[in-house]
């Protein structure tokens, strides 16, 4: 069976760095993809991923991605259930990222005088 995505696309948001009880990191983020063909209205439409990636990744992530970079995710689609305050029941579906490359460089603005590593310089696989 195989269970793998790659998905291109902009960050919606800045990721959000966490860490588990055990220490572990933990980041999330939300990729915005463009589809490859335009609808009746010749508008391109957009879906939004949810992307979870874990350990060296996330912190990477955290550190060198806000949103608008562009980046390429390799992982796998997962599944999960959870219970709501009020006892609904609800699942959710979200990309496990195995891979995170960063493919733009860090906007001038957001450099800090060279002084944080840029996100090429990391060796980052994909």
């Amino acid at each position: 069976m195989l269970n793998q995505i790659v998905l291109i696309g902009r960050l919606v948001r800045d990721p959000e760095l966490r860490y588990t009880p055990s220490g572990v990191p933990v980041a999330g983020f939300a990729l915005a993809v463009d589809r490859p063909f335009t609808n009746a209205q010749g508008q391109r439409e957009t879906d939004f991923f949810d992307i979870v990636v874990w350990r060296k990744q996330a912190e990477l992530a955290a550190n060198h991605l806000q949103k608008g970079r562009l980046v390429a995710v390799q992982g796998r689609l997962q599944s999960r259930s959870y219970e709501t305050q009020e006892g609904q029941r609800r699942k959710v579906y979200e990309i496990v990222a195995d891979r995170v490359a960063f493919l733009d460089r860090k906007p001038a603005a957001a450099d800090d005088m060279g002084s944080e590593v840029d996100a090429h310089d990391e060796k980052v696989p994909f």
